[in-house]
Formats: structure tokens, C-alpha cells, sequence
């Protein structure tokens, strides 16, 4: 089960940070890295 987790929360991770290196706007890309950091420490099992 917590495979299944992981690779959800990395396939979430992974579209995260193309609209990162997607977006134009500088807000929505401060607000895309914010987002990604309790990702990647999910996607690594850090609390």
C-alpha cells in the first residue's frame, strides 16, 4: 500500500514540476515550488 502511495504522490510530483518549468509567471512558479517541497519529503518518507 505504501507503494501505491508513493507513486501517486510522484506522479502528482512529476506534473508539479513540469507546470514549474512551464508556467511564465513568477507567482505561480513560487507558489509550484511550494508545493513541491512536501512532495518530494512525502515521495522520500520524510515527515
Amino acid at each position: 500500500m505504501a507503494l501505491v502511495y508513493r507513486l501517486l504522490v510522484a506522479f502528482v510530483l512529476l506534473f508539479t514540476v513540469w507546470e514549474l518549468f512551464d508556467e511564465e509567471d513568477l507567482w505561480n512558479q513560487a507558489n509550484n515550488a511550494l508545493v513541491i517541497i512536501p512532495l518530494l519529503l512525502r515521495v522520500l518518507m520524510i515527515k
